[in-house]
């Protein structure tokens, strides 16, 4: 039976964090009223011209360093020409012949290994407006806040060859992108989409097969089932003797396939020509040299840091770096308490439940280093024991709160008063004599059960160190 393997290219599409959009003064802004953030330039008026926003270009260079490319030094703009509600000029400001960064790779671990994924081009364009379909009232509406936000596109090589090498790809170059601060990368919010270009062929056939594109993805798990999807339908037509059409297609999450929108367009189609109203963009060597130098450190040089200046292990550093405002968070806390190996167990023990019982990310927490810190200098002085402190430590992560007012304000200061807590371990041991028996017959479990009756009694503020030893001292 005929074998086939699936080939895979993607092209990124990321917002940038500037503050205004790419050839005006609107504002980047998410989520604030329709067409709130919208101008004659924006809006595709008659003789409003550009001004190109010099953040964009900071931004595409860092990145394509970043990725191992090389700079084209002398870049230019060129225009898209197609028609779509939501694009009022009838083109799009975008990058065809001289793109801002070509020929880079980036490296991705798979289950055997490492593996090079080559990025054929990164470039810099507008977004469109967002149409908002009312079907109660059976019209569309069009929002131009988006339209003029900058983007830079990424275009890989197809190297990919599965769900889960996309999978890591992606996971790779959004959170390099998080830690250069260059988007924010909210899939939810559409700050990074996806376009899926895939292909198959017989397993030795050099040749590429006839590819599809599925547009606008936004999210990671969409993306492995529509790769599942098409990929299982484009090796059925072929072994049903049928042939590929070259289209795009979108994804019908709903019904969990891919469903034809139009025949692929080409370049031609969209008859690109240089854009007339922005100048070529010279880019100097010294500014590609600064922008290098001012690169930051990324989530591998962060690992091998971690284990050789914390004493943590590779498994505790990967977790601590997944996430850039996680591992801003060890390092600045590190500094103020000096104990990475306490900071660290906190993070990556109730800091992850936090966010997995509560359906966050970790750029919406609001606990800060100094409360951090100061809450772990509690424990070590006594001032809370650690089961209230994880209390503490959720409401910390939750809300914008001081860990000694809420200690203060909600009376979990620790118990170490010697006399009332041996009162209350004498009664714990007198209504519970058959534990008190079973733990003198070897049975340590009791002994646990007593502990957990005068926490219990002492509504968890005792200091268990101190539990421990009185009733040791009673029962001997």
């Amino acid at each position: 039976m005929k074998r086939f393997e699936t080939v895979i290219g993607l092209e990124v599409h990321v917002e940038l964090s500037t503050e205004s959009k790419i050839f005006c003064d609107c504002s980047t802004r998410f989520g604030d009223k329709a067409n709130a953030n919208s101008c004659p330039i924006c809006m595709g008026m008659p003789g409003a011209l550009p001004m190109l926003n010099k953040k964009v270009v900071e931004y595409g260079v860092s990145t394509g360093l970043a990725l191992n490319c090389t700079i084209v030094e002398n870049c230019m703009f060129d225009r898209k020409n197609y028609f779509y509600p939501d694009l009022p000029k009838a083109y799009q400001v975008s990058q065809l012949y001289f793109p801002i960064a070509r020929n880079g790779k980036i490296t991705i671990d798979i289950e055997d290994g490492h593996k090079s994924i080559g990025i054929h081009e990164l470039h810099m364009e507008e977004d469109a407006g967002k149409l908002l379909h009312d079907s109660d009232r059976n019209i569309t509406l069009v929002d131009y806040n988006r339209s003029g936000v900058p983007l830079i596109e990424i275009v890989s090589e197809p190297d990919m060859r599965s769900a889960d090498e996309v999978e890591a790809y992606l996971d790779k170059l959004r959170l390099m992108l998080r830690y250069m601060e260059v988007s924010d990368c909210k899939m939810q919010e559409g700050s990074m989409r996806v376009d899926i270009n895939l292909s198959v062929r017989e397993y030795g056939e050099m040749r590429l097969g006839t590819r599809t594109e599925i547009k606008n993805m936004n999210s990671i798990k969409a993306i492995k089932r529509a790769i599942e999807e098409e990929s299982k339908r484009q090796i059925d037509i072929l072994l049903d003797g049928g042939n590929i059409l070259q289209e795009t297609r979108r994804w019908d999450a709903e019904n969990n396939k891919s469903l034809r929108m139009r025949s692929k367009e080409e370049a031609q189609d969209y008859r690109y020509f240089p854009e007339p109203d922005i100048t070529p963009i010279e880019i100097s060597k010294e500014w590609i040299h600064k922008l290098n130098m001012s690169l930051p450190e990324f989530r591998d040089e962060k690992i091998i840091r971690y284990q050789k200046d914390y004493g943590i292990s590779e498994y505790d550093a990967e977790v601590l770096t997944s996430s850039k405002e996680i591992a801003d968070l060890f390092e600045n806390t590190t500094k103020l308490c000096n104990l990475p190996k306490e900071v660290s167990n906190w993070l990556m023990v109730q800091g992850m439940r936090v966010m997995k019982e509560n359906y966050m990310d970790s750029w919406n927490l609001c606990i800060t280093p100094k409360r951090l810190s100061k809450l772990i200098e509690m424990i070590d002085n006594g001032g809370i024991n650690r089961t209230k402190a994880k209390d503490v430590f959720e409401e910390m992560c939750l809300k914008d709160v001081e860990p000694e007012d809420y200690v203060r304000n909600h009376g979990l200061e620790m118990i170490s008063d010697d006399k009332m807590l041996r009162k209350m371990a004498m009664k714990v041991l007198e209504d519970n004599p058959q534990a008190v028996l079973d733990y003198k017959n070897g049975k340590t479990k009791a002994f646990g059960y007593l502990i957990g009756q005068i926490m219990k009694a002492m509504k968890g503020k005792a200091d268990p160190s101190l539990v421990n030893i009185i009733l040791k001292e009673l029962i001997d």
